[in-house]
């Protein structure tokens, strides 16, 4: 048996160790410490960040929006014919109000605005050599404007075949010329699905 002064010596040593703060632990009453002014943090942190949902979101920002309003029906669809020469329909055709608006559906310039084979057409110049192009609508711009998204480029008239409601509009595009000097027709509904992520901060309630 130890004896009562080697107890004491020994209570007193395991007290001191209890009391005696961890490596690296901040001292009561204090917060821990903070990084630096520009330390970049770790993958972990930012990846609990991101799942708290401190410094952004993911978001989407489209370029390009319905011509008509409200969300028109798509009665026919883009259908490409292997070769020129066969038959097809490049672009689509949505129901739409006599005399109703046409919008623009991203950013560009007019380059025509007049009548093809009887029939009115408003074509734009888009950004990276896309032309989209707008039958049977009678221009409210004229060639060489500039629009934005959402302003109007005239209105929408009778007369488009085919078309199984009282008015339709054509809607077609297509891409500057690669192979063989020939244009490449594309679906405009694809431009609806042109959605660049952006980080975007998330804004209190």
């Amino acid at each position: 048996m130890p004896s009562s002064t080697a107890r004491t010596l020994l209570f007193s040593v395991v007290v001191a160790l209890a009391a005696a703060p961890v490596a690296g632990a901040a001292p009561p009453g204090t917060s821990p410490p903070t990084a630096p002014a520009g330390a970049v943090p770790s993958a972990a942190a930012r990846a609990d960040a991101a799942a708290a949902g401190r410094p952004g979101t993911l978001t989407t920002e489209p370029r390009f929006d319905w011509p008509l309003r409200p969300r028109p029906v798509v009665l026919r669809r883009f259908d490409n014919p292997a070769h020129d020469w066969l038959p097809g329909h490049r672009g689509v055709d949505l129901g739409g109000v006599p005399g109703g608006p046409v919008l623009a559906p991203g950013d560009g310039i007019v380059v025509f605005a007049g009548t093809v084979a009887g029939k009115p057409v408003v074509s734009l110049r888009h950004e990276g050599g896309l032309r989209t192009t707008y039958e049977p609508v009678e221009a409210d711009v004229a060639a060489g404007a500039r629009i934005t998204r959402g302003s109007p480029i005239g209105t929408l008239t009778t007369g488009h075949e085919g078309c199984p409601v009282p008015v339709c509009l054509h809607w077609g595009a297509r891409r500057d010329p690669t192979i063989r000097n020939r244009p490449q027709y594309v679906d405009p509904l694809g431009l609806l699905r042109l959605a660049p992520l952006r980080l975007k901060p998330l804004v209190a309630p």
